[in-house]
């Protein structure tokens, strides 16, 4: 991001012009001068080149003959210093212009764009405060891939600064340029977890009409706005509120059950309870032909595509597409997971 406006970046690059303006004005002086009182007995261009090695202070002879020409060798230290002049000016002016266009900035934006283009089957993470802080976390922990956005540039640097990988775009997510600019077609899904409800309802109609099969999460401050960002599209909305309260219910009336997720979360095997949808090309086949049997995983369920389950299922259970398999596992493990239905599909 530019730290001057575009009045004083017009200003900076017109010095620039100036001082390379002058620095010509200069060589053509110096020609014109020695040509002149050397009566023409040299060329242009060795006119030219004395003027450029007597403003560029390289040293090499001198390759008009002044040892008898004062008027020549007044011209050459006139021409001395007005070149040092010039080129100290330029120098400090596109010393100046680099800094304060911050060209390392621009450099590791472009190179961050080129990194997102790359990504496929990312998140959007949009709004990078405490909430979408806490989704970075569990995102990096299971090994997905995100980007973040945010109006507020500092929160994003400063996590950047703990986490070098970070990938981000300042700006609004509301914006259709920002979520295009994020890759939103080769997008898994998006997160709409500002502070704002209103905000929130906008990036869902944005994304919803960029790419209408994209799966959107939504939070929602407010319980009365969840029929809004329903109907506008949103796939799933949480409000932390409501969720709070339950599971401060839950700590009171079930301790065990929740100590057990909590303990699954904080562990360093970053267990998950995690999906893996059955690929369209997949063949179907009992579930104990697959041998799905590791210690990166526990397979605890299958949803079937009318919504049906089938907790702990036999080895005799037939898989089918779509169906959609619920294991405890870590990331290795739902990879693990993927690669073998993605063999069997092939």
């Amino acid at each position: 991001m530019s730290v001057i406006n575009p009045s004083q970046t017009g200003y900076i690059f017109r010095l620039v012009y100036i001082a390379l303006g002058m620095l010509f004005a200069v060589h053509l002086f110096g020609a014109i001068g020695y040509m002149y009182l050397t009566d023409g007995k040299y060329s242009w261009f060795d006119c030219f080149y004395m003027t450029f090695i007597t403003v560029a202070t390289i040293g090499f002879a001198e390759i008009i003959d002044m040892s008898s020409n004062q008027p020549a060798r007044i011209l050459t230290v006139v021409i001395g210093i007005l070149g040092a002049g010039n080129l100290s000016l330029l120098f400090s002016v596109v010393t100046v212009a680099l800094l304060e266009t911050d060209l390392n900035g621009t450099l590791r934006r472009k190179r961050m764009e080129k990194q997102i283009k790359k990504l496929k089957h990312h998140y959007l993470l949009c709004g990078f405060g405490r909430v979408g802080r806490n989704i970075a976390h569990e995102l990096e922990a299971t090994g997905r891939h995100y980007v973040a956005i945010d109006e507020d540039l500092s929160r994003l640097e400063e996590y950047k600064e703990k986490s070098p990988g970070l990938l981000y775009l300042h700006g609004d997510a509301s914006d259709d340029d920002v979520l295009v600019a994020a890759d939103l077609e080769d997008a898994k899904g998006i997160f709409a977890v500002t502070g704002d409800d209103s905000r929130n309802l906008m990036i869902v109609i944005t994304a919803k009409q960029l790419k209408p099969d994209v799966r959107v999460v939504a939070r929602c401050q407010e319980v009365r706005n969840v029929e809004k960002m329903r109907k506008a599209g949103a796939d799933a909305i949480v409000s932390p509120d409501f969720t709070g309260g339950m599971r401060i219910a839950s700590a009171m009336i079930r301790p065990h059950v929740v100590s057990f997720l909590d303990e699954m979360l904080k562990s360093e095997k970053n267990l998950r309870v995690e999906e893996v949808m059955v690929p369209a090309g997949f063949i179907p086949k009992p579930l104990g032909a697959l041998k799905l049997r590791s210690a990166n995983y526990v397979l605890l369920a299958v949803r079937e595509r009318n919504g049906n389950w089938q907790f702990n299922p036999d080895k005799d259970f037939l898989l089918k597409p779509g169906f959609v398999l619920i294991a405890m596992a870590n990331s290795v493990g739902r990879m693990e997971i993927e690669a073998l239905l993605i063999e069997m599909a092939s």
